[in-house]
């Protein structure tokens, strides 16, 4: 296990719980029975979960389940890059399906049983948790933009730089040019200088790659519009073009934060708000709309956004593979995140 290092200068989030009670085999008289009868459902070797309970788990709920139940049959892992996003409360794209793990910087990268260990030498910034250890947001980011499509980059570094209060743009792009290995540096350089704050949601930030490789020019995020005895906010706002977006995601109006008849009259109602103090359009769109880039570039051509380059075909393809159906997961969607 590499060695803890230096303490680090942001306020440390809780790990994040697991979301069902797990069983060690060892705890259960006759498990394999149990399970065969179809009462528990194994998680990993020699963990079980409640069936029932198992059952109703988001994909992104069963990956985090399958961390947990990892750290139980193998006690001090240093957790990284969708395993560490996941412990933090940083965005993941469904069931990612293997823990990662840092490993003996002496031995090749390898994958046994669903652990995937990686190798490597460079100083990281790792917080002990009590029986294990994650490496810091900033470093989990960096993880990531290394090793995964960049628009998957950019919403684990806005989310990094909204965890870490002490953490900049600068600070994780000199993270990237200062480590040993160059793999996945060029790559990761376009989502690490684009990093936002800002960007409040994993919708926004996928929203905000996608748009750029769309060749459409760069919006203003989190704009304030006041009258009327209210102060709105818009996501997104094209000055040149008098149009604003609204990263409303597909779980605003399923009911489960209130009915959706009346949160779409009142929608209604704040695009009226709006358009009163002189924004000419308001467009709204979901995940399924930036997983499919051909619908975002439609919703934004028809609104009238200005493209100031030509599309990134070659990303915006792979765009499509590494977010597909996957949404982010759903308790990172806050009332206040989604405009409810």
């Amino acid at each position: 296990m590499p060695a803890i290092a230096r303490p680090l200068p942001f306020v440390r989030p809780a790990p994040v719980a697991c979301p069902v009670p797990l069983l060690r085999a060892r705890d259960v008289p006759h498990a394999a029975r149990v399970a065969a009868r179809g009462e528990l459902v194994s998680v990993v070797r020699g963990v079980y979960a409640p069936t029932g309970l198992w059952r109703r788990l988001a994909p992104w709920d069963r990956y985090l389940a399958r961390i947990h139940a990892t750290l139980l049959t193998h006690p001090g892992l240093v957790l990284s890059h969708e395993s560490a996003a996941a412990i933090w409360g940083m965005p993941v794209l469904g069931d990612p399906g293997v823990v990662h793990a840092l490993g003996d910087p002496t031995r090749t990268s390898r994958l046994h049983a669903g652990l995937r260990m990686h190798t490597t030498t460079g100083a990281r910034d790792v917080v002990d948790l009590g029986g294990f250890a994650a490496v810091a947001p900033a470093d989990c980011a960096v993880d990531l933009a290394r090793a995964r499509h960049v628009v998957v980059g950019l919403i684990a570094a806005d989310a990094a730089l909204r965890l870490d209060p002490a953490a900049s743009v600068e600070s994780l792009v000199e993270q990237n040019e200062h480590r040993p290995s160059s793999r996945g540096r060029r790559i990761a350089r376009w989502p690490l200088h684009r990093a936002r704050a800002d960007a409040e949601s994993t919708l926004e930030s996928a929203s905000r790659a996608i748009i750029e490789l769309l060749g459409y020019e760069e919006p203003e995020l989190q704009t304030e519009w006041s009258g009327q005895g209210a102060t709105d906010r818009t996501d997104f706002w094209w000055p040149g073009a008098g149009v604003a977006g609204e990263a409303d995601g597909d779980l605003k109006y399923d009911g489960r934060f209130g009915d959706p008849g009346s949160l779409l009259r009142a929608r209604r109602e704040r695009d009226h708000r709006l358009r009163s103090r002189g924004i000419r359009s308001v467009v709204h769109w979901g995940w399924s709309d930036v997983a499919d880039p051909d619908a975002l570039d439609g919703i934004l051509r028809g609104a009238g956004v200005t493209r100031v380059a030509l599309p990134d075909a070659y990303r915006l393809a792979t765009a499509r593979t590494a977010l597909g159906s996957r949404h982010p997961a759903a308790r990172l969607h806050t009332r206040a995140e989604i405009g409810v």
